[in-house]
């Protein structure tokens, strides 16, 4: 048996109010006590609001499949998020969400997925090249690595422009320079404050986000043109721009195009980014599956294949799939109760908080067999199918699923696989990561690993 995967130290099972907003602004995993890996249910009292986390399934599936029009995505995430991402899809609700997605899915389609697939290989020949100069260093930190490969992807398959463009790498920029300033803890997020009121968010945080959608908006205007032109290439962002809405023949205006590629890049390139880390940490702190993923990739030659291929590479899904289980990279959802409930002899108020989140689903001890550890072989295992349906949700799911989980998966398998292909991971026990979630799950001081070439011993 390996030893469990890393997660942070748990707070004491009480701590006042004060405490815990300290550990929030922190990071929200250590912020949670240890019982909610085994709780179905636990509610938090504030003295504006109650929270409720649901990891019974049954509460689960109501909330995203039997009713989701009864808890729609909560005003209070929204508060920290809206300087850069508007009014997208990740933070509307009713006739504005259902719009935005008419507009959005037929984008990430598989057909239109398969046609990405050649972008996403190069964004991963430049990966390896951009490591392949690095790993001659003792240590590599592989977040950075991550992060700049998923941004490529997002480039190239949205605008069909590398990273190396000159607008691509200042929008690039802007992003971790916003990311650098965007706090967890907003004060619209635990008081209910009147709309008219300023939400007091940090000078960078604003200045960092206004950068970032003016450049977005120049990138959308260029695309605009090219459009009218008749110039315009087959990729994500013309497709999104020229749909029409089916119900009312309308397309996104500029301003709501800014607001989508805003969402594009936060979820198509943190979540990404996180994920892939986190990936090639595993692997590197087990080479004995490492070794197996290699021999696999081997016989296919990731960065030749076709998309068809991918079907050629189950261990490398599942390593990603376990990797999107141990580390999901949103680590909690919230909803708000639109309609009054009674869950396990509690009465649910409307307007109370309900946390979803898959950090602790996808560790529950009463869900998952040996739940901490590291086992990308439990993906083949008929134990695990009730799991993944009552348990396994790191795109979401229901209505709400992330549009792009399709795209992510191929994404995040080819790259590993690409990766893998060209070197060797070792994981150095004196750089134990610490996972910590502001935006995303990452590592507290990064995720350090070896980086050999693909036969090269360590």
């Amino acid at each position: 048996m390996r030893p469990p995967a890393p997660k942070p130290v748990a707070r004491q099972d009480r701590v006042s109010l004060w405490q815990y907003l300290k550990l929030f602004r922190k990071d929200i995993l250590s912020a949670q006590p240890a019982r909610l890996y085994r709780a179905w249910m636990a509610e938090f009292r504030t003295p504006f609001f109650r929270s409720y986390l649901v990891n019974d399934p049954v509460l689960v599936r109501e909330v995203l499949h039997d009713a989701p029009e009864d808890f729609p995505k909560s005003d209070r995430i929204a508060e920290g998020l809206r300087p850069l991402l508007g009014e997208s899809v990740f933070l509307t609700n009713g006739a504005t969400w259902a719009r935005q997605r008419r507009i959005i899915d037929p984008a990430f389609e598989r057909g239109r997925v398969r046609e990405s697939f050649a972008a996403m290989q190069d964004a991963a020949r430049n990966a390896v090249a951009r490591l392949e100069a690095r790993r001659a260093a003792d240590l590599v930190e592989i977040e950075e690595v991550c992060a700049h490969a998923a941004a490529d992807v997002i480039f190239r398959t949205l605008f069909s422009v590398p990273i190396d463009d000159a607008m691509a790498a200042v929008v690039y920029r802007a992003f971790r320079a916003h990311q650098r300033s965007q706090p967890i803890l907003n004060l619209g997020a635990f008081l209910p404050l009147p709309r008219w009121m300023p939400r007091m968010h940090r000078a960078e945080t604003k200045e960092t986000a206004a950068h970032l959608r003016a450049l977005i908006a120049q990138m959308t205007a260029r695309r605009q043109a090219e459009i009218a032109a008749g110039t315009a290439p087959r990729d994500l962002a013309t497709k999104i721009m020229t749909t029409p809405d089916p119900e009312t023949g309308a397309r996104f205006s500029t301003d709501e195009m800014v607001d989508q590629v805003a969402i594009f890049f936060l979820a198509g390139h943190e979540t990404s980014a996180s994920a892939l880390a986190w990936a090639l940490y595993l692997l590197g702190a087990a080479p004995d599956v490492q070794a197996r993923v290699r021999a696999e990739v081997a016989a296919v030659a990731p960065l030749e294949m076709t998309f068809s291929d991918l079907s050629k590479l189950p261990r490398t899904r599942d390593v990603y799939r376990e990797a999107l289980r141990l580390y999901p990279p949103v680590p909690m959802m919230v909803r708000q109760v639109e309609a009054a409930r009674v869950w396990r002899g509690r009465k649910i108020r409307r307007g109370a908080q309900v946390v979803l989140s898959p950090w602790h689903l996808q560790r529950h001890t009463r869900l998952w067999s040996a739940p901490d550890v590291f086992d990308p072989d439990r993906w083949q295992r008929e134990e695990t199918q009730q799991s993944q349906r009552d348990a396994y949700m790191p795109f979401s799911a229901g209505r709400r699923v992330c549009p792009g989980a399709g795209f992510a998966m191929a994404e995040g398998t080819l790259m590993l696989a690409a990766f893998l292909q060209a070197f060797r991971f070792e994981a150095d026990p004196n750089h134990v990561p610490v996972p910590e979630a502001h935006l995303t799950v990452r590592a507290r001081h990064g995720i350090w690993l070896r980086v050999g070439a693909a036969g090269q011993e360590f």
